[in-house]
């Protein structure tokens, strides 16, 4: 089987099943277990998948730069920013995070909400302008793809915070890999600010459910629950609450 046929093979594998066991591939196709590590690598550097021990996971389109993002299941993330604004009591102090899902969370918020808003993303304070609440910006390098704050600065600020919820993004949900995004520093201001609040729950728009990205956030038992419009009863929703999510319907 030629490379191109084997890649083909191994993407419809991971659209099926969410995850690919480079042993068993090969074993059913009869080549060996190096071409597919190879064929894996080069899917991974494609972007088109997320190399883990023994096998790989589907990679994340969530991982795309911000303006794509914007035109990403505008729909799902509607719904799970309404679900996850309803979580808010009034006059509570929330952590918002960088994203377009957490953008939507900013559009659902009712203008007279008379809370606090704490954010490391210039571009959710600025979505916050017409409100009633108090908002609080992080500093700090700037980090363009999610334009967000991170890097020491902003985790020294972020530590000196409190609030009542955090309202976490991340670009993959998955069974085995659990919550990860796609940057090393990004991933560290996340567990930070998860860190300064009572609950964290995760903001995961359909995209996002059964993909993975190359860094761990938070398992999770850390979270009060990933608030997603996938279907509770779909395979990808049973696997993720066998291994522990809690699932809040959007």
């Amino acid at each position: 089987m030629l490379a191109a046929a084997r890649k083909d093979v191994l993407l419809e594998r991971l659209r099926r099943d969410g995850r690919i066991v480079a042993k068993e591939v090969a074993a059913e196709l009869g080549i060996s277990e190096d071409s597919i590590r190879r064929d894996l690598r080069e899917l991974d550097a494609a972007g088109l998948a997320v190399r883990v021990y023994g096998g790989a996971l589907p990679a994340s389109p969530a991982v795309a730069d911000y303006a794509t993002r914007t035109a990403v299941a505008p729909d799902s993330k509607r719904r799970v920013a309404a679900a996850a604004v309803a979580l808010i009591p009034a006059g509570a102090t929330v952590i918002l995070d960088g994203g377009t899902t957490t953008l939507a969370v900013v559009d659902s918020l009712p203008l007279t909400f008379s809370g606090t808003i704490i954010t490391h993303s210039p571009t959710i304070a600025t979505a916050l302008l017409h409100h009633e609440a108090e908002v609080f910006l992080i500093g700090g390098q700037l980090f363009k793809h999610s334009a967000v704050a991170s890097g020491a600065a902003a985790a020294e600020a972020a530590s000196r915070v409190r609030a009542d919820l955090f309202f976490l993004g991340v670009t993959g949900v998955h069974p085995d890999a659990g919550l990860t995004t796609g940057d090393a520093d990004e991933a560290a201001m996340k567990r930070t600010l998860a860190s300064r609040a009572a609950e964290t729950y995760v903001l995961a728009s359909e995209e996002k459910i059964g993909a993975a990205s190359r860094y761990d956030v938070l398992p999770f038992d850390a979270t009060a629950g990933i608030v997603t419009d996938v279907r509770a009863d779909t395979g990808i929703a049973l696997d993720l609450q066998a291994a522990g999510a809690v699932l809040l319907s959007a």
